[in-house]
């Protein structure tokens, strides 16, 4: 996990330390004693699947630029998982989705500003035009047998297991 290093403390600007906090080693402050806890990055994305194929789109932005992902994004703070996930595929293919089911939940940072965690949820469209959006320059429906080059691991994976 990358986890981000601060300089100075965020309530009385003393330079932080590192000190073991709660069994661990934390950024500290050693005048006002606040302590840096690292979260984790949400993401959650859509599985949609029609006549046997796999929605993705392209990104439009590094890192991964120019290869296909499923459509997928943060989780804003105080907002449902499934509703982000809808969010993100309106935003970046134009439609309007159903959450239908879980597919899976997967760990693990690819890049130093990807999500942590990851909810894929599968869905089905219910309203829209399939339009790029957002921070996609393309989007398309693809077998299985003949995907385009895939942005991240995490696409692969759920594409495997939900298969």
């Amino acid at each position: 996990m990358i986890v981000e290093r601060y300089q100075f403390c965020p309530q009385c600007g003393t330079p932080l330390i590192d000190s073991v906090r709660f069994g661990k080693p934390r950024q500290a402050c050693p005048a006002c004693d606040w302590v840096y806890f690292a979260d984790p990055k949400v993401a959650a994305g859509v599985l949609v699947e029609r006549d046997g194929q796999v929605l993705l789109v392209r990104r439009a932005n590094e890192p991964g630029r120019g290869l296909w992902t499923l459509p997928a994004g943060f989780v804003d703070a105080g907002e449902d998982p499934a509703l982000a996930a809808q969010r993100e595929c309106l935003e970046e293919a134009g439609v309007e989705v159903r959450i239908t089911s879980l597919v899976d939940v997967l760990y693990g940072q690819e890049h130093p500003r990807g999500a942590h965690i990851v909810i894929f949820y599968r869905a089905e469209i219910v309203a829209g035009t399939l339009t790029s959006g957002d921070d996609v320059d393309g989007v398309s429906f693809f077998p299985r047998s003949s995907l385009p080059p895939l942005a991240f691991t995490t696409t692969r994976c759920i594409l495997e297991r939900a298969s």
